[in-house]
């Protein structure tokens, strides 16, 4: 499995369950990914029942055009059984890793969370093309994505399959006691995630909600400076991204999660983390109708339409009322992640594409 999202140490929990289920795997991890202006360093874990590979990466911090040049030795060398690209068609390190499969007659998958039908300019479209040729199995992160690839022309095997659940024992329960009614949101810091949309919500509920602020981007000193402005100041606490060993510690401290997200006419919200890591805390959401929100909730949480600020003050201001409902929301939170969202529940969904993938490259045609 190659993925540069692998440099965070919670996800690597879904090779620990695939390993469980009886399966050797060899990750291909580069040694940082930079993004937005940030650098996330490889995080330490237990990394056990599995190898981890860190090598190196070109075009660090391009989405599109990073590539690992020594993937193909690595292929050679390890022969695997099925080779897996953790990035969208349209990227040059998918149609690399897929093509050295390919040359060495190993059967491949790709993932997307592409939940937007868009044409690319060259060479992306003939890079996506190129990978839905040499390909052996498409994970599709939602419905949505799978309808895509559809729509896109993709017409092999394809599996619907989140890309990360969450470790129910770390992600767990744990409120810690704390004043006031405290709102979170975790996410990065741009136009599309609302978070000044957060503030203009905060204006309206009684003065002792808070809104504590995790994530870094463009936005944070506007938000900063807004905050002041509007006289928050002292009701708005804002940090940098934090590890995400250190998540679970934080949402103790949270009566609610927001995730206020905006569709653009380039984006829209493809699935959420942070809601799943929330509920799996027994922290109560709030989503925007944005994308993938709803489906991610579903009955366990509260969903309001995106951009309206009085629709969520209205939300926060249910659940600062009504304890019954928190707690109820709490409980139907943890139980969806443990029935759909779960490492081990991602783990074998992936294990069940992979096996389906092997046998119809092994196939007599």
């Amino acid at each position: 499995m190659v993925s540069k999202a692998l440099v965070i140490g919670a996800y690597r929990g879904k090779l620990a369950e695939l390993a469980k289920l009886g399966l050797e795997i060899v990750a291909v991890v580069p040694p940082e990914w930079r993004e937005g202006g940030r650098c996330y360093r490889l995080e330490p874990e237990a990394d056990s029942g599995y190898e981890l590979l860190v090598s190196p990466m070109r075009w660090n911090g391009h989405f599109h055009f990073h590539f690992y040049p020594q993937l193909p030795g690595i292929i050679r060398h390890t022969r695997p059984d099925i080779v897996h690209v953790d990035e969208e068609p349209y990227n040059l390190a998918t149609f690399l890793g897929i093509r050295a499969a390919a040359r060495n007659s190993l059967p491949s998958l790709f993932f997307s969370w592409q939940n937007l039908v868009r044409r690319y300019p060259p060479p992306f479209a003939q890079i996506e093309r190129s990978v839905y040729r040499l390909a052996s199995h498409a994970l599709a992160g939602t419905d949505a994505v799978s309808s895509v690839l559809r729509a896109k022309g993709y017409r092999k095997g394809l599996s619907v399959v989140p890309q990360f659940g969450v470790n129910p024992d770390v992600a767990r329960p744990d409120t810690q006691p704390h004043h006031g009614f405290v709102i979170g949101f975790l996410n990065r810091l741009i136009p599309a995630k609302a978070p000044i949309l957060s503030l203009d919500a905060l204006e309206m509920l009684p003065a002792d909600s808070r809104l504590c602020v995790v994530g870094d981007g463009p936005l944070r000193p506007h938000l900063e400076q807004e905050a002041e402005r509007r006289g928050l100041g002292k009701r708005v606490s804002v940090r940098s991204r934090l590890p995400s060993a250190e998540i679970p510690d934080l949402m103790g401290g949270l009566d609610v999660v927001i995730l206020p997200s905006l569709t653009t006419p380039r984006w829209k919200e493809q699935f959420g983390r942070v809601l799943i890591e929330a509920m799996a805390c027994g922290v109560p959401v709030i989503g925007s109708d944005s994308g993938e929100i709803p489906a991610v909730i579903g009955d366990a949480g509260l969903i309001v339409p995106e951009g309206d600020a009085r629709a969520l003050a209205a939300a926060l201001q249910r659940l600062y009322d009504d304890g019954a409902l928190r707690e109820d929301l709490s409980r139907r939170g943890r139980l969806r992640v443990l029935h759909h969202f779960t490492h081990a529940r991602i783990a074998r969904l992936t294990h069940d594409a992979y096996v389906e993938t092997v046998a119809v490259a092994s196939s007599p045609n």
